[in-house]
């Protein structure tokens, strides 16, 4: 069988991707908080290999997006930060599944 002819593939879905979940460090963190009830902010940088400052960026970026919650509170007087998905958060990690699957399964047809 010919492999298909990429003029006759619509690539246009791709740039439709929902960009605050696509990037890898964002969907790192979601998909880490998608199988957990909350972290803690250390517990993120460690999983993820992220610097303080970048994972601060990015949940910042998926906050705003309203992905996740971020609550801050004092445990034994240090500053401890909880972060956990939203409902918003784990639709638009399920629907982002959906979309890639379909995606990856009109391409390879």
């Amino acid at each position: 069988m010919p492999p298909a002819d990429p003029k006759n593939k619509n690539l246009q879905p791709i740039a439709d991707l929902d960009r605050a979940l696509h990037a890898p460090a964002r969907l790192m963190i979601l998909a880490m908080l998608h199988v957990v009830e909350n972290a803690d902010f250390t517990f993120l940088m460690r999983q993820t290999g992220l610097t303080r400052g970048n994972l601060s960026t990015h949940l910042s970026k998926l906050e705003e997006e309203g992905y996740i919650d971020i609550k801050k509170k004092f445990v034994a007087k240090k500053p401890r930060t909880l972060i956990r998905l939203t409902d918003g958060g784990r639709s638009a990690i399920q629907t982002y599944r959906n979309y890639m699957r379909q995606v990856i399964d009109d391409l390879l047809e």
